[in-house]
């Protein structure tokens, strides 16, 4: 058992490094501030935007949604499993889940972010402001219909979607890391991390990229980098504590409509924030479209071992 955990505790280590060194590149080296490129820098820097938005489709899809999808359904048919053969002494037959009790609670999440901005519209206004999109950030928008001097309809409203963004992902790091650390055997485990640590880096590297390109000040920036690699090895920490044991009192329907409700605010900031913010300029849109694509493709690649 010690070389286990060995291995555990070396995993903890790297997630938190790896993840915090991917997240603070594009923080840390002025290349990446789009507001201050140029020429053949700005296009290189909108298409790296776009594969990271297409690294976030993945994730939401590939990772979020479908690990959330399929903790829910796992945990609910247990649950009524218990009470076929509490109620009737007979669990032969297995009982159907007709009704897609994930899809909702993914929606709930969606929903959940939907309602919390038209509430700040509602009652701060003002927070609208904050979400102007200037000529110089996205370039010519009159392809999609919009003034580049004009907010878009239910724009990014800055801190707001950014700390959504966040939490989501933060709650998705811990189930990973609990995942890690409730591996049984050294392979199994060095094969799970391998595969959290490629995904994350590229998420958190993401995420730092999506704090430079919106302003994001250095200090909160670095903040939000440090909590968010510090996610996965709490998770793998918790993991290492209740190895062996199984979920009771509804634990384990708890975990899994928690990461559920964090992949519908996560699709929710990808879809409307993410992905409007990389497409609203009309400047080489199958290249764009092409880095999506990539993105998403890697993600799913990765999908075969996450």
């Amino acid at each position: 058992m010690e070389p286990l955990i060995g291995v555990k505790i070396g995993c903890l280590f790297a997630l938190l490094i790896f993840t915090l060194l991917c997240g603070l590149i594009p923080i840390c080296f002025k290349w990446f501030q789009i507001r201050a490129a140029t020429g053949h820098h700005r296009r290189v820097l909108s298409l790296l935007g776009c594969t990271s938005a297409g690294v976030f489709l993945g994730a939401g899809f590939m990772h979020m949604t479908a690990e959330a999808l399929e903790e829910i359904e796992s945990e609910i048919h247990m649950i009524m499993m218990q009470n076929r053969t509490e109620n009737e002494g007979n669990s032969d037959l297995t009982p159907v889940m007709e009704y897609p009790y994930g899809e909702l609670i993914i929606s709930l999440g969606f929903f959940l972010v939907f309602l919390l901005e038209s509430l700040a519209l509602q009652f701060c206004p003002g927070a609208a402001r904050e979400s102007t999109i200037k000529e110089e950030d996205l370039g010519d928008a009159h392809a999609l219909g919009f003034h580049s001097h004009k907010p878009l309809p239910f724009s990014s409203q800055g801190p707001l979607r950014a700390l959504i963004l966040l939490l989501s992902l933060s709650f998705h790091s811990v189930f990973e890391g609990l995942a890690v650390g409730l591996q049984s055997t050294v392979a199994a485990t060095l094969q799970l991390c391998l595969a959290v640590l490629t995904h994350k880096g590229l998420i958190v590297f993401g995420v730092g990229l999506r704090l430079v390109q919106k302003g994001t000040g250095a200090q909160w920036a670095i903040f939000s980098i440090l909590a968010l690699a510090l996610m996965s090895p709490l998770g793998l920490a918790l993991g290492l504590a209740v190895a062996g044991g199984d979920p009771e009192g509804g634990r384990g329907l708890a975990q899994a409509v928690l990461e559920g409700v964090a992949a519908g605010t996560f699709l929710y900031v990808t879809f409307l924030e993410i992905l409007p913010w990389e497409l609203a300029s009309s400047e080489a849109p199958l290249a764009k479209w092409g880095c999506i694509a990539a993105g998403f493709a890697f993600m799913a690649f990765i999908a075969l071992w996450a």
